[in-house]
């Protein structure tokens, strides 16, 4: 009755469905009622979260509150209030640096799945406004738990930058027995190439433009951009 109000009377529904249009009228309050409470919960855990969460983690947290709500109906309520995800504003794509032409293969190839702590490491760079120039950042992550277990922060994109980044993992370093990356010189260069033979540690390189091949990594600037740098001002 209440999807069809606006086509038909609800006295004639009532009398079709052979139901008291006084059922109706306290069921449809009880129903504004909840809704009333509903978007109260979603507005909290959307600013709990940082504006970060959309309508599926939305749904997930709801649950765990004991709240069973469509993403549909999350959606309008969202609408309503004007609560917009961060993820869906449009992010600026910068262009790749130049790339090494070093015959390595990719001996990762996309097996992003681990079953062992520390055995397969990815890492990447993303950039960071700071002040009135760019600053850059390296994350280690572990493909097990997708745990970031390095990174490291500064002026400049460079060996040095990966090299200390490396240097700030708290684990055993000769467990790791594979580290990936895109073909950034940052990457494969005499510092990490004798850093990594020092611990035993093979490399492999993404296929050159191809992205998905550290997926992994890409994928947690997303978040890191997304939930932390966006929207913030770094001095």
């Amino acid at each position: 009755i209440h999807n069809n109000r606006h086509k038909y009377s609800v006295s004639a529904m009532c009398d079709v469905l052979h139901l008291p249009r006084s059922t109706f009228y306290y069921e449809a309050k009880t129903v504004e009622s909840n809704d009333d409470e509903l978007e109260e919960v979603i507005r909290d855990i959307f600013y709990e979260n940082r504006q970060n969460y959309g309508t599926r983690k939305i749904k997930i947290e709801l649950r765990k509150r004991d709240w069973i709500v469509s993403i549909r109906k999350i959606g309008r309520m969202m609408n309503k209030l004007g609560l917009v995800s961060k993820y869906t504003i449009a992010q600026f794509k910068p262009t790749k640096s130049s790339c090494n032409e070093s015959e390595q293969t990719n001996e990762l190839n996309r097996e992003f799945h681990q079953d062992q702590e520390l055995k397969v490491v990815v890492s990447d760079l993303t950039y960071v406004r700071v002040g009135q120039k760019w600053h850059y950042i390296c994350v280690f992550v572990d493909l097990f738990n997708r745990e970031i277990i390095g990174f490291s922060a500064g002026p400049r994109k460079d060996a040095k930058l990966v090299y200390r980044a490396f240097s700030s993992i708290k684990g055993n370093l000769n467990d790791i027995e594979l580290f990936h990356t895109d073909r950034g010189n940052e990457f494969k260069n005499k510092l990490m190439d004798e850093a990594l033979k020092t611990f035993q540690i093979k490399r492999s390189l993404s296929f050159k433009g191809s992205p998905y091949d550290n997926a992994v990594a890409e994928a947690m600037f997303k978040v890191i951009k997304t939930e932390f740098v966006n929207h913030a001002h770094f001095e």
